[in-house]
């Protein structure tokens, strides 16, 4: 019964219907709020109903191999641009995480946003539809649409309602993002005239364009600029250094989006179509790939180690998580790969959470600053416990989601190359420096300074308790997530999208 309904469409277009209910709100931020978490809420509950009937879908004949839902129209015939979704067990991955992140995101930020707040919740909804979008779109000039959509909210988020060093954050995570997109976007239009000349057909659909014969001069020159922009959105070394600033200056629930989705666009944009499109060149830039991947997750941990301020520590965190991302999508095999994108999913939640954490005590403190804390395990308990918990999970602990993926991930490469696994199983025991002595100063050092501070409330509680359950869900039992992206995964590697 689902595939008769649009229900892609709908799961990417009901959050900017609703900012059509939010204009006769704009005085009446107190009736907004919920306005907008209501509409975030269903969204989750859209992607928990096809989660729940995923098995179901997977059994119905598809038109495309390895598809649950699929929904396609002609919308610019002139020019072979088509309106194509397509939900797979990846995306389907990624449209829970979206779902669940915009869900913490707006209940994070319920008080620390006092102005312009219905704008506010409105880039967020705007948001929420084109990364929706990112990970539905089976049309490149469709998905270069919604690539755009995404970015412009943050822009605003982080320039409006950001802090410190705002402006130029906001300008460098705007140079960096459009220069990559641009470059993307002439190698979609070249991609889009060699198949015409090549075929006779005029299209932007993935499929066909999939069937493209390049020479590998070509596919290099293409797989280039894909790969760049990508690469900044994941973010790799050396096109990381807008990240830490954006996080730094970004509000929380704009941290909390950047790391838990905007990145993963940058990895899941490789998956579904750098590697498949360009299979020869994607191979040549494997050794590549691996170097920028364990540069990153060295540079990132000894910078992190160095860092004074709790949000900026966390962001150089997050570089080093996601090179084991690249690696195990650079092995390019199947069991390395399912880690990548459990893992994809697995940081949007504890480094998600990381980011909640220090919002909360930065409300309460109006500092970030390690120096400043000290002996909060006494103080305020409660934060300190779910600090102490994903501070492990983020180390990669045992029992923990972030142990399940990263193991998965050299388990897969070490086929590939053993070196890499070798270089980066040292590279794991780098966090461990840093976020020890994290944890150890902040949470059990003597008090350095005298600060009332008050533990979390409900609130809080209720969304810190719900990402703590998803760590230790996916860390125990993990098989459902795997089992839904075994077939998308299976093909990715035989050559289909």
């Amino acid at each position: 019964m689902l595939n008769n309904y649009p229900l892609l469409t709908i799961v990417i277009f009901i959050p900017l219907a609703a900012c059509l209910l939010l204009l006769p709100l704009w005085s009446r931020a107190s009736i907004a709020k919920p306005v907008a978490f209501g509409i975030a809420a269903v969204e989750l509950v859209l992607a928990g109903w096809l989660y729940f009937s995923w098995q179901s879908l997977a059994g119905a004949p598809a038109r495309l191999p390895g598809y649950l839902l699929l929904e396609d129209a002609s919308w610019i015939p002139s020019f072979g641009i088509r309106y194509t979704l397509g939900l797979d067990g990846i995306s389907l991955l990624m449209v829970m995480l979206t779902s669940f992140t915009f869900c913490g995101a707006l209940a994070v930020s319920w008080n620390s946003i006092k102005e312009r707040v219905v704008l506010f919740l409105t880039l967020m909804l705007i948001m929420e539809a084109g990364i929706m979008g990112v990970f539905l779109s089976l049309d490149l000039a469709l998905f270069y649409l919604f690539w755009e959509i995404m970015l412009i909210p943050m822009f605003f988020l982080i320039g409006v309602w950001g802090h410190g060093r705002k402006i130029y954050s906001t300008i460098k995570f705007f140079l960096f993002t459009m220069f990559g997109s641009l470059l993307m976007l002439l190698a979609i239009i070249a991609l889009h005239l060699l198949h015409a000349a090549q075929s006779g057909v005029v299209t932007f659909a993935l499929h066909d364009l999939l069937h493209t014969q390049l020479p590998f001069n070509t596919q290099l020159w293409l797989f280039a600029a894909f790969f760049l922009a990508f690469a900044i959105k994941f973010p790799l070394f050396p096109l990381h250094t807008w990240l830490p600033d954006a996080h730094t200056d970004a509000p929380t629930a704009g941290s909390v989006v950047l790391a838990g989705l905007l990145l993963k666009t940058g990895s899941y944009g490789l998956i579904r179509f750098g590697y498949p499109l360009f299979p020869l060149a994607a191979q040549a830039f494997t050794p590549l790939f691996y170097t920028l991947a364990l540069i990153g997750i060295f540079y990132a941990s000894l910078v992190a180690f160095a860092q004074e301020d709790m949000k900026r520590l966390i962001a150089y965190s997050s570089i080093g998580h996601m090179g084991y991302v690249a690696i195990g999508i650079a092995a390019w095999d199947p069991v390395a790969l399912s880690g990548s994108i459990l893992q994809m999913a697995n940081h949007g939640v504890t480094t998600g959470a990381l980011f909640c954490l220090i919002g909360m005590l930065d409300e309460r403190a109006h500092t970030r600053d390690i120096a400043a804390f000290g002996g909060l395990w006494g103080k305020i308990p409660l934060w300190s416990f779910f600090f102490l918990i994903f501070s492990l999970t983020s180390m990669g602990l045992p029992g923990l989601n972030s142990f399940v993926g990263e193991f998965l991930i050299l388990a897969g490469t070490i086929k590939q190359s053993p070196l890499v696994v070798v270089l980066s199983f040292i590279g794991i025991i780098l966090p461990l420096i840093y976020m020890v002595r994290l944890v150890q100063e902040v949470l059990f050092q003597k008090e350095r300074q005298t600060l009332v501070l008050l533990d979390l409330d409900l609130r809080e509680i209720a969304i810190l308790a719900v990402l703590l359950l998803l760590d230790i869900w996916v860390g125990v039992h993990p098989a459902p997530l795997l089992d839904m992206i075994h077939l998308p995964v299976q093909l990715l590697i035989g050559g289909a999208p």
